[in-house]
C-alpha cells in the first residue's frame, strides 16, 4: 500500500492533474455530444445500459436492444462502447490524481483519507467490467444469458455507487479547502495589521 501512495504521490502535480482531468473529461464530453445521442437516436427515448445508476434486468436488456435494431446494436457495439472503453482509466487516473492533490493540500494525504482516492480506481474497474459485459450481450443477442445480464448491472451499479460517493467526497474535500484557506487569509491578513 505504501509503495501505491508514493506512486500517487510522485504524480500529485498541478500540470499532470489538470492534464488527466481535461483529457477525461473531453473523451466524456464527446460521449455526451456525439457517441451516445447517435445511439440514443435508435432507442426510442429507452434509457442505455451505461446510463442507469440503479440497474437493469433481461426484460429491459431485451426490450432495449429490440428497439435499437441491428443498426443501433452496431452503433452502441462498434461507436459507443469503443470510446467507453478509453474513458474508465481516464477517468479513475484523473480523479484519483484530483482527490489526492486536494488532501495534500490539507496535509490528509498520509491520514485515512488517501483510501478516497481509491474510489474513481474503483468506478473505473466497475465500468470496464460493464462495458465487457455489455459487449457479449450485444455479441449474443438475441440469446443474452441472465447471468451475464445480472453480473452487469451488478458493475453498472457498482459503478454508479462509487462514482456517487466518490463526487460527495470531493465536496467535502473541497469544502474543507476553502475553509482551510478562508482561515489562512484571516490569519495572514490579521498578522499583518
Amino acid at each position: 500500500m505504501e509503495k501505491i501512495r508514493e506512486i500517487i504521490v510522485a504524480n500529485l502535480t498541478g500540470k499532470k492533474v489538470l492534464l488527466f482531468f481535461v483529457l477525461a473529461n473531453v473523451v466524456y464530453a464527446i460521449m455526451l455530444i456525439v457517441t451516445i445521442p447517435k445511439t440514443m437516436a435508435f432507442s426510442n427515448g429507452l434509457q442505455l445500459l451505461d446510463m442507469m445508476p440503479l440497474g437493469y434486468n433481461s426484460e429491459y436488456v431485451n426490450a432495449l436492444f429490440k428497439t435499437l435494431g441491428e443498426n443501433g446494436r452496431q452503433v452502441y457495439l462498434k461507436n459507443q462502447l469503443p470510446i467507453d472503453m478509453i474513458y474508465p482509466f481516464l477517468f479513475g487516473v484523473s480523479y484519483c490524481l484530483l482527490i489526492g492533490y486536494f488532501l495534500k493540500k490539507l496535509n490528509k494525504i498520509n491520514s485515512v483519507f488517501f483510501y478516497l482516492c481509491f474510489l474513481p480506481v474503483i468506478a473505473g474497474i466497475a465500468d470496464y467490467a460493464e462495458n465487457f459485459g455489455i459487449i457479449a450481450m450485444l455479441n449474443s443477442y438475441p440469446d443474452i444469458s441472465p447471468i451475464t445480464v445480472n453480473f452487469t448491472n451488478i458493475f453498472s451499479v457498482v459503478k454508479s455507487m462509487t462514482t456517487t460517493v466518490f463526487f460527495i467526497a470531493l465536496i467535502i474535500t473541497l469544502l474543507m479547502l476553502g475553509i482551510k484557506t478562508i482561515k489562512e487569509r484571516r490569519k495572514t491578513s490579521t498578522n499583518t495589521l
